[in-house]
């Protein structure tokens, strides 16, 4: 059997709340740390490390959303406005004032916060459709502001041209030089989540996904928690729009839309809702999924449609295949990727036997 566990006693409550309880955890996370900071970009082609450089990205900005729509039962379609704050306060502050990205990056997660909070606080009277309304409209109020308001986005184009992180007197411009500086916030948003997820803030997020009032009753402020909860998802969204901004080197509205909420939304159903590597995977997943099929039409579609329309073709069959998967998980695995990892793990934790 490969994933045993007996034998692993836990004698305190550090060791039974520790990140990584069994040593197969330990030994897997190490490994993936020696293939993700040693081997991936040795090996890999600089290309290749742009595609891992934006599903890094994506790891940060699922997670936030998670937070708010998996652990907490919070519906938002806001997402990418949320990203949009902290991405044009980050190339504000780096532009006008010069400041470097250890400042503008966190400035930038909790100006977002800050809104996300405002967002937040009709969470307490309104919950489901009309809550996801509420934060669809605030999308469509935050798009709007950025846009007719140069002082923020920059001038008519609403674009601001960023300059490239620096760390220690180097200019972060290649992929490979990126891939480090995205890894290291991928990492530390993933460790953070699992961390805040086995908290008291994490556990009072599931009790007022599963039953709000049972919540109250039992002496949660489900007001604080819900605000809370909006805070840090805005903060992570913050976040992801600076590196995302910085990744780019310009802020540009066109890349904050409804379309990207959606798209996010979409990772951590497909990935999993409540779930740290639910996340990881669908930030993988749709991330990768267009690139895939780019290639694929791309490499066969030559032999029935001419060159001018493989684009338009390539982006009709995202789109399609978004919409089959998504009703696809919605019905034959709501818990989406990780659910089908788990079977997967607790299979192997009997095998041969069949029990």
């Amino acid at each position: 059997m490969f994933h045993r566990e007996a034998g692993n006693f836990k004698t305190t409550y550090a060791s039974d709340m520790a990140l990584f309880p069994l040593p197969i955890t330990r030994w897997t996370a190490a490994a993936l740390a020696v293939l993700f900071i040693v081997i991936v970009p040795l090996v890999l082609h600089e290309y290749y490390l742009s595609i891992f450089n934006l599903v890094f990205i994506a790891i940060v900005g699922a997670l936030g959303l998670n937070i708010l729509v998996g652990y907490t039962g919070q519906i938002s379609i806001g997402h990418a406005a949320f990203m949009s704050v902290g991405a044009y306060t980050a190339a504000n502050l780096a532009t006008k004032l010069g400041l470097p990205f250890w400042v503008t990056l966190p400035a930038g997660g909790l100006m977002a916060a800050f809104i996300g909070t405002i967002v937040g606080i009709p969470s307490l009277r309104i919950k489901g459709t009309y809550l996801a309304i509420a934060t669809l409209a605030s999308q469509l109020i935050i798009e709007w502001v950025i846009n007719h308001t140069p002082a923020i986005s920059g001038g008519a184009a609403a674009s601001i041209q960023v300059p490239r992180p620096t760390l220690f007197g180097i200019d972060l411009k290649s992929q490979s030089q990126l891939y480090f500086f995205l890894l290291f916030f991928a990492m530390l948003a993933i460790v953070a989540t699992m961390n805040l997820a086995r908290s008291r803030i994490g556990r009072a997020f599931v009790a007022i996904r599963d039953q709000d009032i049972a919540a109250e009753i039992i002496g949660i402020n489900i007001f604080r928690y819900k605000l809370l909860a909006f805070a840090i998802s805005s903060f992570y969204a913050g976040v992801c729009g600076v590196l995302y901004t910085y990744y780019f080197g310009i802020a540009n509205y066109e890349a904050f839309q409804i379309n990207v909420s959606i798209d996010y939304l979409a990772m951590i159903i497909v990935g999993g809702l409540g779930s740290v590597l639910g996340s990881v995977l669908g930030a993988i997943f749709v991330t990768m999924l267009p690139i895939a099929i780019r290639t694929v039409v791309e490499t066969f579609g030559g032999y029935i449609w001419d060159t001018n329309a493989l684009s338009a073709v390539a982006a009709s069959m995202r789109l399609v295949i978004f919409g089959m998967l998504i009703i696809l998980f919605l019905v034959l695995e709501p818990e989406g990727l990780a659910r089908l990892w788990r079977n997967i793990r607790n299979y192997f934790r009997a095998w041969p036997f069949s029990y």
